[in-house]
């Protein structure tokens, strides 16, 4: 009997990479290839033809990326004989080039989106995406909530996908180089060996200010230690690595409700630039 063909369609993303000037559109791939064209032609009218647009089409386009630049990009030449020429200024050659490495990264960003974001059965990493490794286990897309400044280390909370909170303490220092600030966003990194696990905590008080409780998913065990997979409530998953004789004191098993304590020294913050 022939199987049915799965019908779910592969989730994608796309992206079209515009450059702005003061928050106005200046222009996309389709603009730049004209600016391109006109370098290749040497004239609008050419380039026109070249691009499969009107003259007056090109020209307008021209215009207003002229404007929009606060300087002109294309700037026409006047000639003897045989007419005159067209050419991009110094500032619109250089825009070109920009935009050509740009566009690049950017295609292949997009590309490694595609190839990573969309699958709904993973967890979204932003790490993964980036083609960053790291050895924490567990990597978490938030956006900084609050910022409150010590005399040498600052506390940052974090607020992550579906409202879990994740407190950090960095210096000074790190807080300016990573310039940290409300709204911010961040990657929190937690190596799974520095989650502890608890149970029955309701009428005990801990120093880690990272409290969140969850449910256990799977149990891994090694001839060591064993890796532990929580659902942390609010969402999200978190990997916790305890030796046997503690996953056999708490009776760790699926479907148990645990607390995983993370102190805040243990959260590591990064962010991309």
């Amino acid at each position: 009997m022939a199987h049915k063909r799965d019908k779910t369609p592969r989730l994608g993303v796309g992206g079209e990479l515009w450059i702005t000037a003061d928050g106005r559109n200046l222009g996309s791939h389709a603009r730049m290839g004209l600016l391109r064209a006109v370098v290749e032609q040497g004239s609008i009218t050419q380039a026109a033809k070249a691009f499969g647009i009107s003259y007056k089409a090109a020209w307008d386009a021209v215009d207003t990326m002229n404007r929009v630049a606060g300087e002109p990009l294309v700037e026409r030449r006047p000639g003897g004989r045989g007419g005159g020429s067209t050419r991009l200024t110094e500032r619109g050659r250089r825009l070109l080039e920009r935009y050509a490495q740009v566009e690049a990264v950017h295609e292949r960003f997009v590309e490694m989106l595609a190839r990573e974001a969309f699958d709904l059965e993973q967890d979204f990493s932003l790490l993964k995406v980036l083609n960053v490794r790291t050895t924490a286990r567990n990597q978490f897309l938030g956006t900084v909530s609050a910022l409150r400044a010590g005399a040498v280390n600052d506390e940052i909370e974090l607020t992550l996908p579906g409202g879990m909170r994740l407190v950090a303490i960095v210096t000074r220092g790190s807080t300016e180089a990573l310039g940290l600030h409300t709204r911010a966003p961040v990657v929190a990194m937690v190596q799974a060996g520095n989650v502890i696990l608890a149970t029955g905590i309701e009428s005990m008080r801990f120093s880690a200010r990272n409290q969140l409780p969850g449910t256990v998913l799977t149990l891994t065990p090694g001839s060591v230690n064993t890796e532990v997979l929580l659902e942390v409530d609010g969402g999200g998953r978190l990997v916790a690595v305890v030796t046997q004789a503690s996953a056999e004191a708490l009776a760790l098993a699926p479907g148990l409700r645990v607390t995983a304590l993370i102190k805040a020294s243990d959260v590591l913050l990064a962010v991309t630039v």
